[in-house]
């Protein structure tokens, strides 16, 4: 079941106008809360968005790959807490995967959109932006938004031979893996 929600999982950027059920949208943030954290130590916090007025605000993150979040009618933040674990990064970067293939196993489709360490304009920072306009903590950081809705695009899965496995190594770097 696993492997054929990742063999057709992709990317969405086009969304239909309708809501995410509430039902759905709590197991999505269950989905986040699930996720594991180094140490347990669960630095992440998430804010679901629904609000049209700030979805569109979002979608104006930053200077490129934002401006679909527009037409979602779901974005999630994902953010955490440096002080919490010094690898809130990662265990970040995990939650979004969780929300992304839940969203997936949900009949939904979503797209990553990174903002830390990306440039809202070219004096603010889009963390500093989203955090303004969500009222975040200075302490908290913003690793990413995830678009969420129901898809209006279907995207091909990707073909088994479409896949960088000279990108997979055995036992050593630049021993090739056999592809089955």
């Amino acid at each position: 079941m696993f492997m054929s929600l990742i063999q057709k999982r992709r990317s969405i950027r086009k969304f239909l106008a309708q809501q995410v059920e509430p039902e759905k949208v709590d197991l999505l943030a269950e989905a986040a809360l699930r996720a594991p954290s180094s140490r347990g130590l669960q630095p992440w916090e998430f804010i679901f968005v629904t609000d049209r007025t700030l979805i569109e605000k979002l979608s104006r993150s930053k200077q490129h790959g934002s401006s679909f979040l527009k037409n979602a009618p779901l974005a999630i933040v994902v953010c955490a807490d440096p002080e919490r674990s010094d690898v809130w990064v990662e265990d970040s970067s995990i939650a979004c995967i969780f929300i992304q293939l839940a969203a997936e196993s949900l009949g939904l489709g979503s797209c990553w959109i990174q903002i830390r360490e990306r440039m809202h304009d070219d004096a603010q920072t889009a963390q500093t932006y989203v955090s303004q306009i969500l009222n975040i903590p200075p302490r908290i950081e913003v690793e990413s938004l995830v678009a969420a809705g129901y898809p209006d695009e279907k995207p091909p899965p990707r073909a088994k031979g479409e896949l960088l496995y000279e990108r997979v190594h055995l036992d050593l770097y630049g021993k090739p893996y056999a592809n089955p």
